[in-house]
């Protein structure tokens, strides 16, 4: 297959994806794709496979990636103010190990701009909607709260769940937020404003890779207290398994990330022990239809991918359908 998208530097395809999909969709009907199918709480996914945060930061492509066979997708980071992206060279890949770097830092329009944008697309849009909500750079970490609050306030209209993103490497000292003195405090304030605004809304923790075994069972059960309602494993990880590979300072994604992700979905899955009604999102590393089957066969309730979308195409929604279509296929053939 050709893939003239990774022709092109990694800014210009990263610049020109919004277009290339708005374009793309036209070609494909907006019924979503059914293929194991999932009902949470009062939301219903026509199939587990969506869009990870960070593809769509200003949420101009949601029904787009519907039309492309998203079963649902999630937009953002989105922060209070617009902010531009951390300056100098912050995005690269590699083709040879299928992974991703990037040091953005939640470049994005604001809330303003992604409130205009959902309320043009709300009527068209038959899939769930995650916004993942972030703070602007220059917030201190003691009002980081107030950031996230303004967030749900304002798109609670819109949100199926609303993602919690305190686990990007790339705002500084943004993680600080998952140490004891931050967190609970924290997230009750989001889970208390949240109620008041939008009852019963969900609310997503998104995790670090970079958590030490011990940290992220303390950050599972502080989260359990906090009345959290499910966590996404995980976002992009500082640790360079190849040195020089990437720069040192932002986060890898992709290929090299796959092992430690899929590691923190057994994790969490054992750690909670007897089956649970909270949402559980594997992201990372995912790049095939055998890897999505995977995660759900370990747990996941949904998956999530960004890196599959670089390197195999925005069609990697329907390779998943074809794929499982024919394993279930051949599945009750061998049955019968």
């Amino acid at each position: 297959m050709v893939k003239p998208w990774l022709w092109l530097p990694s800014k210009w395809t990263h610049t020109l994806t919004p277009l290339a999909i708005r374009l793309l969709s036209q070609y494909y009907p907006s019924t979503p794709l059914a293929w194991k199918a999932f009902q949470w709480k009062n939301l219903h996914f026509p199939n587990p496979l969506g869009t990870a945060g960070g593809i769509d930061k200003n949420a101009v492509n949601t029904n787009h990636w519907q039309n492309l066979g998203a079963g649902f997708c999630e937009v953002g980071t989105i922060t209070p103010l617009p902010q531009t992206a951390n300056p100098g060279k912050n995005l690269d890949r590699s083709l040879k190990y299928q992974s991703l770097w990037n040091y953005l830092g939640f470049p994005n329009k604001g809330l303003t701009f992604a409130e205009k944008q959902l309320a043009t697309q709300q009527k068209k849009t038959k899939i769930p909607l995650f916004i993942n909500l972030g703070k602007n750079r220059n917030t201190p970490l003691s009002l980081a709260h107030k950031d996230y609050m303004e967030g749900i306030k304002t798109l609670h209209p819109f949100a199926s769940a609303f993602v919690i993103n305190i686990s990007s490497p790339n705002t500084k000292d943004l993680r600080a937020l998952f140490e004891d003195r931050f967190l609970l405090p924290f997230l009750k304030n989001l889970k208390n404003t949240t109620e008041q605004v939008s009852p019963g809304k969900p609310l997503i923790l998104k995790l670090s890779p970079d958590l030490e075994d011990s940290e992220f069972a303390r950050v599972i059960d502080c989260s359990l207290k906090a009345g959290m309602d499910g966590w996404c494993l995980c976002n992009t990880t500082i640790h360079r398994p190849i040195q020089n590979l990437f720069p040192e300072k932002g986060g890898m994604s992709g290929k090299l990330l796959a092992k430690r992700s899929l590691s923190l979905l057994k994790n969490l899955k054992q750690h909670l022990g007897s089956p649970s009604d909270k949402l559980i999102i594997s992201c990372g590393g995912v790049l095939t239809p055998e890897d999505v089957l995977e995660r759900l066969n370990e747990g996941a309730n949904l998956v999530q991918i960004y890196s599959a979308l670089v390197f195999n195409g925005p069609l990697f929604f329907r390779s998943v359908f074809k794929h499982q279509k024919i394993s279930a296929e051949i599945k009750q053939t061998l049955k019968n």
